[in-house]
């Protein structure tokens, strides 16, 4: 980046026009750098130096000037300590979602740690979420419609978070030469849509447990078809590890059946019904500790009888829990976009919900406890119903209807582009992953030239943030030459 030096004088010393000729240049350089980039100053936590970076960003890349509306999209720099004045190579994170913030360091630790002994990492927002503009239960509400809201959220898929991170490459790389991007999850996603459509801005990329489904048309019904085996896999692991869990929840749904409405009110204002408890899955079954922290929930779903014939009730501690577990209140985006990132060119048309019903047998809750069967609980899906049970997504309820109609959706990928790679990529592909299918994944894999993959069971989903750094050197090696070709 160039550097503009400025000899400052006592405005008061210059003569009344230069004193305002003087004003208005400073003025105007000021308002021309806050419209693309400000820095701001190194600060510290324990073994990181980080600097903030705020970014103006045209909401539609194809409008400019005066026609476009612009965002923000905020960039955290991260850098071992004492590196802050080195010239590294700058590594991209993106993060899983859609519609969840980068990390907040608050230590140098696990993956992070081990990207800033070598890289300026930057932990990119991305649009609508965390500081870049982000759309909230209550930001969301300014917009006069639901179709107003749609016009706007189809802004906020994968294709524009590229842009995004191409513009700021331009503004942050010296030279606006090439960075690494680190992909997890969704974030993966964004990487084969970048290598897609900007592979000019990249030197390398390493994806963990983010390669997916690139077919035409809507890919998320062939996604939860793929998936529902694993969900029922992690299901059965589950009640395995913990059996005395099996009566538990079979009593918890049959308590929620019976209340009055078809369950119990839940501290927000939404209510908590048998299906609404199978959403505790998404990341109960999925994750490393996931067992664990799911069965500690339900350990305390009841409240204790400590006078003799009241009437048993679910506690204030599992509702409260319940709906912090799943944070649609805080990342409503997830649940609205969530279908959308399979689409291209195709409606979505509540695709979870349709294989879910075709396979009701096995995911009805009410059923299974009356016949004493374990309850299945659900993996990584949105359904419709969601925007009545769920507090704060229900004022969204028509806009999500209009995205799951909505067919006009773009490109998010570019096979040719793709069978022509030439950036080094590398990608973890979790054998037992229950959000992205191993053999969707593999599929994909075939279509990027070049590709080096190590699939693994070591680890599941949340593989990069469990594995202390582990799983990004070991990426990383696939690609320097510390492990092996063949």
């Amino acid at each position: 980046m160039q550097t503009l030096s400025v000899r400052l004088f006592h405005r008061n010393s210059l003569p009344t026009q230069t004193r305002y000729f003087c004003s208005s240049i400073i003025s105007s350089f000021a308002a021309m750098n806050h419209q693309k980039h400000l820095a701001g100053p190194w600060y510290s936590v324990p073994e990181l130096r980080l600097r903030d970076h705020h970014f103006t960003v045209p909401l539609d890349y194809s409008q400019s000037g005066s026609q476009s509306h612009n965002i923000s999209v905020f960039a955290r720099e991260a850098v071992a300590v004492g590196k802050e004045n080195q010239d590294m190579p700058y590594l991209l994170y993106l993060q899983g979602g859609p519609g969840f913030e980068s990390p907040r360091p608050t230590e140098g630790s696990g993956w992070l740690s081990k990207a800033c002994e070598e890289h300026s990492v930057i932990l990119m927002d991305q649009r609508g979420t965390g500081l870049s503009t982000p759309l909230t239960t209550s930001s969301m509400l300014q917009m006069k419609s639901a179709q107003e809201l749609v016009d706007y959220l189809k802004y906020f898929r994968a294709d524009n978070i590229v842009n995004d991170a191409e513009f700021v490459r331009k503004l942050l790389v010296p030279n606006a030469g090439p960075w690494k991007v680190l992909g997890q999850s969704f974030g993966g996603f964004c990487g084969v849509t970048y290598l897609s459509f900007a592979p000019e801005g990249l030197k390398e990329v390493y994806l963990t447990g983010g390669i997916p489904p690139i077919g035409d048309g809507c890919t998320a019904e062939a996604v939860y078809k793929a998936c529902i085996g694993p969900i029922i896999t992690q299901n059965e692991k589950y009640y395995k590890r913990y059996p005395q869990d099996i009566k538990i929840i079979r009593d918890v749904v049959s308590h929620l059946e019976q209340s009055e409405g078809g369950g119990v009110p839940l501290p927000s204002g939404g209510i908590l019904t048998p299906r609404g408890l199978q959403l505790l899955g998404l990341t109960g079954l999925g994750s490393s500790t996931g067992f664990e922290r799911l069965h500690y929930l339900f350990e305390r779903v009841w409240d204790p009888v400590i006078v003799p014939g009241a009437k048993k009730q679910i506690s204030y501690y599992f509702l409260n829990a319940f709906e912090k577990w799943l944070s649609f209140d805080t990342n409503p985006l997830y649940a609205l976009m969530h279908e959308s990132i399979y689409c291209q060119g195709a409606a979505s048309q509540w695709a979870a919900h349709r294989i879910r019903t075709e396979l009701e047998h096995k995911f009805d809750a009410v059923k299974a406890a009356k016949e004493g069967r374990p309850v299945f609980l659900t993996g990584e899906m949105v359904f419709p119903w969601m925007f009545d049970e769920i507090h704060a997504l229900r004022p969204f309820k028509e806009a999500a209807n209009l995205l799951a109609e909505k067919k006009d959706w773009p490109p998010l990928y570019n096979k040719t582009t793709l069978n022509k790679n030439t950036v080094p990529v590398a990608a973890a592909v979790y054998y037992e992953d229950m959000f992205v299918n191993i053999n969707l994944a593999m599929e994909t894999a075939a279509e990027i030239a070049g590709i080096r993959l190590w699939v693994t069971n070591e680890y599941m989903h949340s593989g990069l943030r469990d594995g202390s750094g582990h799983v990004l050197d070991h990426l990383m090696g696939l690609l320097n030459g510390k492990k092996p070709l063949f």
